[in-house]
């Protein structure tokens, strides 16, 4: 694509080049460069956020009196693909991007006024409680209860897959507060202090040997329902809504940059005839059609934020971005770990910056690593990246939705 930036875009450009070259120290640029998912290092995505709210630029796709900056659409890609360019870790989109807007959406004054400005400062960190044992893709059937005791509700059930549970402080939840009607009636939006007493977190070891998900349990867990967001039993649309924000942003940027790693790296390579892997016909094909998919994408998230940009909703565009992003991103996934050759058949997490604490792993005591550093960091993304087409709602529903929304099936 031909991008014809104004004057006026070439030095927000500039200006947000400058800020990040100031900004950015080494050890930040270092945890953006090698993190193992979407994830980053905790800690550097915090202390990154921390910048960015001072600067003013923590969550600027918010409103503008609520910390928000008053951006046109071409200069949130410009802050986006620089900041992925310049190396800047990831912010957390569970409270930024996912439970923020939702509260914007459906809070009440006072959840607005107490959640928002702590969620910019990190003094709030929030982790997601929807998907459970028995209910992940189809969400509907969710089954921890919510029992009505006069100013509170008493929970119980259990939460899984639940990123960075041991960091956050609160957690919003899906509850099951009636059992009548469809499945997707009786649900209720709920925001809970992780500090309350009955709640347990248990890691979960990923296959990247990653302790980033978790399963929480909740006995008897006591919730003010002044804590419910939107109103009781219809928590089903305020999910609905979180979800289009979920499965939205801008990944192109992200896979462009992933792509051109890709084709780098197998610059340097030798392929199976002893030249540059790069110059291999078949590599070189299966890598120019990862590229092409991501030009499409980008011109796909031009016109979801356009929509948004007029006040529509995206809708099912949401769900055809979310497959094509994961489907794509894995696929870039393989293309770096088959780059990598057999040095990234070796488990060497100290040479990245893990999403989590690693289980199980001693690393050499004189540091030693087997290749470079991206060769140590492409199988944990590839490892971590088989979970993309599954987590916010698994591309199998997405294309259901895609099915009866668009094509009427």
């Amino acid at each position: 694509m031909d991008y014809d930036w104004s004057a006026a875009d070439l030095a927000f450009r500039d200006e947000v080049r400058a800020f990040l070259d100031e900004k950015l120290t080494p050890d930040l640029r270092r945890a953006g460069r090698l993190a193992t998912s979407v994830y980053p290092d905790h800690e550097a995505s915090m202390r990154w956020q921390r910048v960015l709210h001072e600067r003013g630029w923590a969550a600027p796709a918010w409103p503008v009196e609520h910390g928000g900056c008053d951006w046109s659409l071409t200069q949130h890609y410009i802050f986006n693909r620089e900041s992925t360019l310049a190396g800047a870790p990831s912010l957390s989109p569970m409270g930024i991007r996912m439970v923020a807007p939702a509260i914007v959406a459906f809070g009440t004054p006072e959840q607005k006024a107490f959640y928002l400005p702590r969620i910019l400062t990190g003094e709030i960190f929030f982790c997601q409680g929807y998907s459970e044992p028995e209910a992940g893709s189809d969400l509907a059937a969710l089954s921890m209860a919510a029992v009505d005791d006069g100013a509170d509700f008493v929970c119980t059930g259990s939460k899984i897959w639940t990123t960075h549970a041991t960091e956050a402080n609160w957690i919003f939840c899906l509850v099951r507060t009636s059992r009548e009607g469809k499945k997707q009636q009786g649900i209720t939006f709920l925001l809970i202090d992780m500090t309350t007493p009955g709640i347990e977190i248990r890691p979960l070891v990923m296959t990247s040997g990653e302790q980033v998900q978790n399963q929480v349990f909740f006995d008897n867990v006591r919730v003010p329902k002044t804590n419910v967001l939107g109103r009781i039993d219809d928590g089903w649309t305020v999910a609905k809504y979180l979800l289009v924000h979920e499965r939205g942003g801008a990944a192109a940027p992200m896979l462009q940059v992933m792509a051109q790693d890709v084709a780098t790296a197998a610059a340097g390579q030798t392929g199976p005839d002893g030249n540059p892997l790069i110059d291999d016909a078949a590599f070189a094909a299966k890598l120019a059609e990862a590229r092409i998919r991501t030009e499409v994408l980008e011109i796909l998230e031009y016109r979801t934020l356009s929509a948004m940009a007029h006040g529509k909703n995206p809708g099912p565009a949401s769900s055809m971005l979310k497959i094509l992003a994961t489907e794509l991103s894995q696929r870039l996934t393989e293309l770096a770990l088959e780059a990598a050759g057999p040095r990234g058949r070796v488990y060497q997490p100290h040479a990245t910056a893990p999403g989590g604490p690693i289980a199980e792993f001693t690393p050499p005591a004189d540091g030693y690593r087997s290749g470079a550093d991206w060769q140590a960091v492409a199988p944990l993304r590839y490892f971590n990246d088989r979970a993309g087409s599954i987590y916010a709602g698994s591309n199998e529903i997405q294309r259901n939705i895609l099915a009866k929304a668009a094509l009427g099936l």
